[in-house]
């Protein structure tokens, strides 16, 4: 078996399963964002009364953090009052940031897990080593209520990512080109494996971001062998104690697509689909209206210091506007502590609340008819940031920062050059 249906089998009580095979498994953690208000209503609707484990559920306000409306107040609202009457252990109110980051950081995120969330990018604990999975409302109150969902045993492709890449390419990049490459039905209701020399040595943050567009090519949920930079991780934050699984040495994959990258150049998926992926030296010339650093995919620590390393010392072009959120408030912080929030307001950027920004369209940066937004988000469909007819552009913090440094797409690697010197219109 692999590791994913070793962490099925043994939360459904089992010694073995099979790709197919509908299981009833245990869940060891689950969350539900600020657009899932009907949870609430259909854990009563379908007879609730008090969750399964007050250990093992908790809310997050992402999406509408803060609030922009009288109706996500409402939202807001009920949510606490459920929290508060299941005295739930974990709640992340407007101060906290984005679901997918703040789990980890609070511990509950660990090895041969099964965490399900009300966000179909919660295969972003796939980086964890986790079985990390998205669902609707009723399936979730299934969950509050029973502390359990049925799956079907998915079958597993390996996506093997070999070489290392070159500075101002980062793992946006590389799953950018492995999107372009397979494109969005590639793993419909299939797990995915990471494997390879890249994947190997990888950190915690590049590691999430490339689990995290699993789900863009369609997986059920995704996987990584977690190496010692995220046992490190997971043991600092959470007191759990975990078997580390590993794959039978006679299991064989459905499929696998094997990646070289060390000649990758920085990728940008093209408007209005995420595998309509070309590389940076092939885009047109395209002007930035705006700029966006931030999200589950991108908000980071790591992706705050890129858009830093290019844009300390420079002004943004004063025709595009930046907006950098962090994904959590433990991301902001230390940005702040390592003067990075200084460098980029005085670059010209704007910092908004940890949370999910403009990803969802809802507010922090919508866009008007007719303009292009940058962004190192996880979608670019039509409606998706704004205006239905505005245009996304997906690509890495480090050509988000560049492209609002020089008001146009633009290739990363020439302002990592210290002999590069870019000069504005006004001199």
């Amino acid at each position: 078996m692999h590791v994913l249906e070793k962490i099925l089998a043994r939360a459904s009580g089992k010694d073995k399963v099979t790709t197919g095979e509908i299981v009833n498994a245990k869940v060891d953690f689950a969350e539900v964002n600020d657009l899932y208000l009907q949870t609430i209503y259909s854990f009563y609707e379908m007879g609730g009364n008090k969750v399964w484990d007050k250990d093992k559920l908790c809310f997050v306000f992402d999406h509408y953090a803060p609030t922009p409306t009288i109706k996500a107040a409402q939202s807001h609202k009920e949510m606490r009052k459920f929290v508060e009457e299941q005295g739930l252990t974990h709640h992340f109110d407007i101060n906290a940031g984005v679901c997918h980051q703040v789990m980890p950081e609070s511990g509950v995120v660990w090895p041969g897990m099964i965490l399900v969330a009300t966000d179909s990018h919660t295969t972003t604990h796939g980086a964890f080593g986790a079985f990390g999975t998205g669902v609707g409302a009723t399936d979730m109150a299934t969950i509050m209520i029973s502390g359990q969902l049925w799956f079907r045993v998915p079958e597993v492709i390996n996506i093997e990512i070999n070489g290392n890449t070159q500075p101002g390419v980062m793992a946006k990049d590389v799953i950018l080109h492995v999107l372009g490459t397979l494109g969005s039905d590639v793993a419909v209701y299939k797990a995915i494996e990471f494997t390879g020399t890249y994947i190997d040595d990888l950190g915690v943050a590049e590691r999430m971001v490339i689990c995290n567009m699993a789900v863009e090519m369609g997986a059920k949920t995704s996987y990584m062998k977690p190496n010692q930079k995220v046992l490190d991780y997971v043991h600092n934050r959470s007191n759990k104690e975990f078997n580390l699984l590993e794959t039978d040495p006679d299991f064989e994959f459905a499929k696998t697509y094997s990646f070289e990258i060390s000649n990758l150049c920085p990728q940008v998926a093209m408007p209005h689909n995420v595998d309509n992926v070309i590389s940076i030296v092939d885009v047109p010339k395209v002007k930035v209206d705006q700029a966006f650093i931030g999200t589950c995919t991108g908000g980071r620590i790591e992706d705050i210091e890129e858009a830093t390393k290019i844009l300390k010392g420079k002004k943004i072009n004063p025709t595009t506007r930046l907006i950098i959120i962090p994904a959590s408030n433990e991301v902001f912080l230390e940005a702040m502590k390592l003067g990075y929030v200084k460098e980029l307001v005085k670059a010209g950027a704007t910092f908004s609340t940890p949370g999910c920004g403009p990803c969802l369209g809802a507010h922090e940066g919508v866009l008007a008819p007719g303009e292009v937004c940058v962004t190192a988000s996880n979608r670019n469909f039509p409606g998706r940031m704004g205006s239905t007819e505005a245009s996304l552009y997906l690509a890495s913090p480090a050509t988000v920062a560049a492209s609002a440094l020089t008001g146009e797409l633009v290739d990363p690697r020439l302002l990592l050059k210290e002999d590069y010197a870019y000069e504005t219109s006004n001199g």
